[in-house]
């Protein structure tokens, strides 16, 4: 019996759970080789784009790619399939980035 525990709303949105909680998507790519200032242009630009939709990003990085998760920056916002579309789109959209993955919305808490 595997039945999920009934919890009050109070608890519900402690944990984020029901109506309170938050979606989100990871994203993946590489980097080419370039230059100091082409790197600086893209990462920028990916700066622009995350404070101009109040969005959160966490970013990671080995030695052959970056990964990284999107959150809205709102209490209890969530990001959109807009700001899926634009982050795919801006990753697409240099040269330089190579391999692109974007997830689907998922719940940010349990699932990412």
């Amino acid at each position: 019996m595997s039945e999920q525990p009934t919890r009050n709303r109070r608890l519900q949105k402690k944990m984020y759970l029901g109506e309170w909680a938050i979606l989100g998507f990871e994203f993946s790519f590489k980097l080419a080789e370039a230059s100091e200032s082409e790197y600086a242009l893209f990462f920028n630009s990916l700066e622009a784009l995350v404070n101009t939709e109040e969005l959160y990003i966490s970013l990671h990085n080995n030695s052959e790619s970056f990964e990284g998760s999107v959150t809205s920056a709102a209490r209890y916002g969530n990001a959109t399939t807009e700001d899926r579309a634009a982050i795919e789109a801006l990753l697409n959209g240099h040269a330089m980035v190579s391999e692109v993955k974007v997830g689907n919305l998922v719940d940010a808490f349990y699932e990412m």
